[in-house]
């Protein structure tokens, strides 16, 4: 409003830095044995809720953008805006590890006793963003046989529950791929054109083998099983019917028609109107490989500080902590696309027509 003047407030106010630098408070300090190192401990995990908090209102904004239908150019930029952040926030979660790795395993066993049951394990925040992001129950190894709600209040349970039961970032991605118009086009028939580009790629790399005079033929007749054909690992893009059913069986996570669009997406990412699509993609890919990274260095540092003795929380430790680093992974199927590129120099051609659709483009007055 023209004229309004604002109230002054103090930095520490704006922050509520009393409230905030106050919440400290070292359990080993409290049974009258202080540990040094506890204070890192607490102040480190803290941080942690903080960058939490903000990664899910990132995510938040990101699947409201994703809800919009039809969902337009400026509102794809502000989510790849979005998830650049999010991944900026994760790789300061690893490097952060850093810092509370300073401790050593004597210095934790100070006040180590202090902290059962509690365990990063009960993060409700990060259980939100995994749900948010699209690893739900279905898809989630046990907690020491629980559900990984159970170690929540009851209101939390609902939360997740209600998070279970709606779209997550993955489920909104694939309605978005599936929306993209381009891969089904009257002057282009993208699967067919693919196919014959991948036939003649493995045509021109057999030859080159099978002439090469630095290979031997159990040499020759190794590379060519190596190089395999448009029946081993690109059999799922020509074969809906058996795709359908690893989708139905959760060995994928995105539709045949998701998958194709990706697929087309990500060889024609040159093409202006696909260029921010395609940045989306590989910040979704970012994610999951943050997360990795986050989980693995995570688990190398409960493996440095206390060994193979049981997690605070009940769980094996560290063979727990492995297992979600190789097993948690919530965008595999844009890796899977990495499987099915080829150079630009085989890429098929596309028609004048689509190419026009797919071009930034004015009309003079």
């Amino acid at each position: 409003m023209e004229g309004q003047k604002y109230a002054a407030i103090h930095y520490a106010k704006y922050l509520e830095l009393d409230g905030l630098l106050d919440c400290q408070t070292p359990r080993s300090k409290e049974f009258g044995n202080e540990a040094h190192d506890e204070m890192l401990f607490i102040i480190t995990h803290q941080a942690y809720e903080l960058w939490f908090k903000q990664i899910l209102h990132e995510l938040n904004g990101v699947s409201q953008i994703f809800k919009e239908i039809p969902l337009s150019e400026k509102k794809i930029s502000n989510a790849v805006h979005y998830l650049d952040r999010v991944n900026k926030i994760l790789k300061l979660l690893v490097d952060q590890l850093e810092v509370l790795e300073t401790m050593t395993p004597m210095d934790f066993l100070e006040f180590r006793n202090y902290l059962f049951p509690a365990s990063g394990f009960q993060s409700f925040q990060f259980r939100q963003a995994e749900v948010i992001l699209g690893l739900k129950n279905k898809y989630r190894i046990t907690y020491g046989g629980h559900h990984y709600a159970a170690f929540f209040d009851e209101n939390q349970k609902q939360i997740l529950e209600e998070l279970e039961n709606k779209d997550s970032v993955l489920e909104l991605l694939e309605k978005w791929l599936e929306r993209i118009p381009f891969v089904e086009h009257p002057e282009f028939n993208f699967l067919e054109a693919y196919k014959k580009s991948l036939e003649k790629m493995f045509e021109t790399e057999a030859n080159e083998i099978n002439a090469s005079d630095y290979l031997n033929e159990k040499q020759k007749e190794m590379r060519l099983k190596m190089l395999g054909d448009s029946d081993t690992f690109f059999k799922l893009v020509f074969n809906k019917e058996q795709f359908d059913k690893d989708y139905e069986a959760g060995n994928v996570r995105i539709s045949y028609k998701a998958m194709l669009s990706m697929l087309f997406i990500s060889l024609y990412r040159d093409e202006p109107l696909l260029q921010l699509p395609y940045l989306l993609i590989q910040k979704l890919s970012e994610v999951d490989e943050f997360l990795t990274l986050w989980r693995f260095r995570h688990g190398q540092m409960v493996r440095r500080i206390i060994g193979s003795k049981i997690g605070t929380g009940g769980s094996v430790g560290v063979d727990y902590l492995m297992e979600t680093a190789s097993k948690h992974h919530i965008f595999k199927d844009i890796h899977f696309i990495s499987t099915l590129m080829i150079p630009r120099s085989e890429l098929p051609a596309i028609p004048d027509a689509l190419l026009h659709e797919m071009d930034f483009f004015y009309k003079k007055k």
